[in-house]
């Protein structure tokens, strides 16, 4: 959902959150590139991406679940793997939803961030790459083996660098 709408707008998805089993994810900072046109504009000594995180968290507060995590998450992108640091020390109970693995050109690296320092509180998305994995597979046909191969070669690069940086909890 789009934080822009401010409370009023999003007080209809923090309802369905607070009917339970439900969760939502708020746009905060966004993988593509013009995104700082707005999200990095300084609101005082903050910017409107940390703000908003600000907004996100307290949403959240009402929703902890067992394991200490929202069901009011953040989107984050992996292009911006400093701002995701910053941003997970302001909402530490955020899941995050991580677009631009992949074709938009973030790392395994780039994503760790994201994480809590327990391995989780991260959803990582490679849409592009996994959707049009086919087209490098030389078999247009090969649709679901291409998708399936590209997503274990992400699975097996985000397990690597999470057990590299130690934040792997298997």
């Amino acid at each position: 959902v789009n934080a822009y709408l401010g409370r009023d707008g999003i007080e209809p998805f923090l309802e369905m959150v607070e009917q339970g089993g439900k969760g939502i994810f708020v746009l905060v900072k966004t993988s593509n590139p013009g995104s700082g046109e707005l999200q990095d504009l300084p609101v005082g000594d903050k910017t409107v991406y940390q703000v908003v995180a600000g907004l996100v968290r307290s949403w959240g507060q009402a929703s902890l679940g067992e394991r200490g995590y929202s069901s009011v998450g953040a989107v984050v992108g992996a292009t911006y793997p400093e701002e995701a640091l910053s941003l997970r020390a302001l909402m530490p109970e955020a899941i995050f939803l991580v677009p631009g693995y992949g074709s938009q050109g973030g790392t395994a690296a780039d994503v760790l961030p994201c994480f809590n320092p327990d391995g989780y509180g991260a959803l990582v998305n490679s849409s592009r790459r996994i959707l049009f994995a086919y087209r490098n597979s030389g078999d247009e046909r090969a649709y679901a083996r291409a998708a399936r191969e590209e997503a274990l070669v992400m699975g097996k690069d985000l397990l690597g660098a999470m057990r590299g940086a130690g934040i792997c909890p298997w």
